[in-house]
């Protein structure tokens, strides 16, 4: 007889994300969590305290599985600034699209969840900026790019927001249509001027 898997905080978790594709956030509740991995709810609650401890830690780690391979861009060597910013706002707006597009119920029912969660939303645009500032920073050093303010986070968050119809996932609804690939590539090549140090 095998002996069954330990639960995880993970596991939980994962099987969180298969109850809100089921249910919707509003109906999602931890007793149907506990009934999917075949345990008391009390045993959910060793792992998380409360159901808004629970359901922060689901979109914390969305969040994070979104946007995940955006920092070994930015740790990457041997290209241009200009071009690993291209790239890295890039692969944000693929890793944004792409979670819209395989799992729309999922993907709205997440969207309900950051308006929950505004703390959770504020940290991960503080990462995603940091990494954008880190970009420039390394730009600025190389005398590839240059501050549009004198504040280097300012600048990284101005970049952020100009390209917001790319990642904002109030956008999401346009993100599949016609021309937005080339709407997106003028939005790059704007927002690369504005930091790039001219020729």
């Amino acid at each position: 007889m095998t002996k069954p898997a330990a639960l995880t905080a993970e596991r939980i978790l994962q099987e969180t994300e298969e109850v809100l594709r089921t249910h919707g956030a509003s109906r999602a509740t931890v007793m149907d969590v506990a009934r999917a991995l075949g345990v008391s709810h009390g045993t959910v609650y060793r792992h998380f305290r409360t159901k808004a401890e629970l359901r922060e830690a689901v979109t914390r780690r969305w969040l994070k599985n979104a946007s995940g391979a955006l920092v070994l861009i930015v740790q990457e060597s041997g290209e241009s600034a200009p071009d690993k910013l291209r790239r890295w706002l890039s692969a944000l707006f693929a890793a944004k699209r792409r979670k819209a597009g395989e799992d729309p119920q999922l993907f709205a029912t997440y969207e309900g969840l950051l308006g929950e969660h505004s703390q959770v939303v504020e940290e991960h645009i503080g990462e995603l900026v940091g990494q954008i500032e880190e970009i420039l920073e390394q730009g600025v050093a190389r005398g590839e790019f240059r501050y549009p303010h004198p504040d280097p986070a300012i600048s990284a968050r101005a970049v952020f927001d100009a390209t917001a119809p790319f990642h904002d996932p109030k956008h999401a609804a346009g993100w599949h249509r016609s021309g937005i690939e080339t709407e997106f590539s003028a939005v790059l090549d704007l927002v690369l001027l504005g930091v790039t140090v001219p020729s």
